[in-house]
């Protein structure tokens, strides 16, 4: 892909990410919006919603309930297109301009809410 690698960051730095497996539960259209679903993650403990921007990626978004995928739990919530996401999921390849991008996911199924790291 050729993309450069970016800056040095430290251990402190990537310990400040909180990245945890959840499985998704559910996944509702966001109106208005041609790039953007609304996700529902069960991370065991606790459940948030994800808005992320892979509606026209995917042919079957409802094939995406009941995967497993990472994602990052201690994001500022933000207001996407009238929706409060409370987090990121992390997807492989879309910003090397592969679609649709994989979903970042365990080998094999692991308890909700645990931390990757």
């Amino acid at each position: 892909m050729g993309a450069p690698v970016k800056p040095v960051i430290t251990l402190a730095d990537l310990d400040k990410l909180d990245i945890r497996c959840g499985t998704i539960t559910a996944v509702a259209d966001v109106p208005r919006s041609d790039k953007v679903v609304q996700l529902s993650v069960d991370f065991g403990d606790f459940s948030r919603t994800i808005v992320c921007g892979i509606k026209q990626e995917r042919d079957d978004l409802q094939a995406l309930i009941g995967l497993q995928a990472l994602f990052v739990v201690n994001l500022a919530p933000k207001k996407i297109c009238s929706v409060l996401s409370e987090g990121m999921m992390f997807d492989i390849g879309y910003a090397d301009g592969l679609l649709p991008a994989a979903l970042a996911q365990p080998e094999f199924a692991v308890p909700n809410g645990v931390r990757a790291g």
